[in-house]
């Protein structure tokens, strides 16, 4: 696992200051008047996003996999039983163009992880099947995927990730309600 170094030096006040501090810093020498909050947040979310980016890709590339087409073959995975979706679904839960996914899809049947099918509804459609050997592939990737990236989180303990992932929950679900109306007034 590789992460990015990040030469971290005291502050003035004796506390650590990170890449984000550092920029806002700059920022606030060049344009004192912009309010540089959002990157304390939004900042942090991108670089913490790079510094894991990696280590995350070096774990599925153990499996044979790019983190595209382990999105594909979790997707199928975690639908449950029979583990089969049409090509509509996947593309709309993985929030790519349907020639994205017709791309990893073809290279996920070469590999023998899925399968297309004329669905039993509707003769004619299709549904994308994982395959055992994709259902088996997509458990041991998910497992290793989880075990690195629960080793970042070996800074913060228990109680630090609940608020933390409440609070991004929380950031996360009013950015997809939109703006609120006293927001666009």
């Amino acid at each position: 696992m590789r992460v990015a170094p990040d030469n971290n030096r005291g502050s003035k006040e004796g506390t650590v200051e990170d890449h984000v501090d550092r920029l806002r810093a700059q920022w606030a020498c060049e344009l004192p008047d912009i309010e540089t909050e959002p990157m304390a947040i939004l900042g942090r979310a991108k670089r913490l996003t790079n510094l894991v980016a990696l280590s995350i890709e070096e774990t599925f590339a153990k499996f044979g996999l790019d983190r595209g087409e382990f999105d594909v073959i979790a997707t199928l995975r975690r639908s449950g039983p029979p583990y089969q979706l049409t090509p509509t679904a996947m593309y709309t839960t993985l929030m790519l163009s349907s020639g994205g996914l017709t791309h990893r899809l073809d290279r996920l049947e070469k590999a023998g992880l899925i399968v297309r099918e004329k669905s039993a509804r509707d003769g004619r459609s299709v549904v994308v099947c994982l395959t055992a050997t994709g259902i088996t592939l997509a458990e041991k990737a998910f497992r290793a995927d989880m075990a690195s990236e629960l080793v970042f989180l070996e800074g913060l303990d228990v109680e630090e990730r609940a608020a933390l992932a409440a609070l991004l929950r929380k950031l996360v679900m009013s950015i997809e309600a939109g703006p609120s109306d006293e927001a666009t007034s």
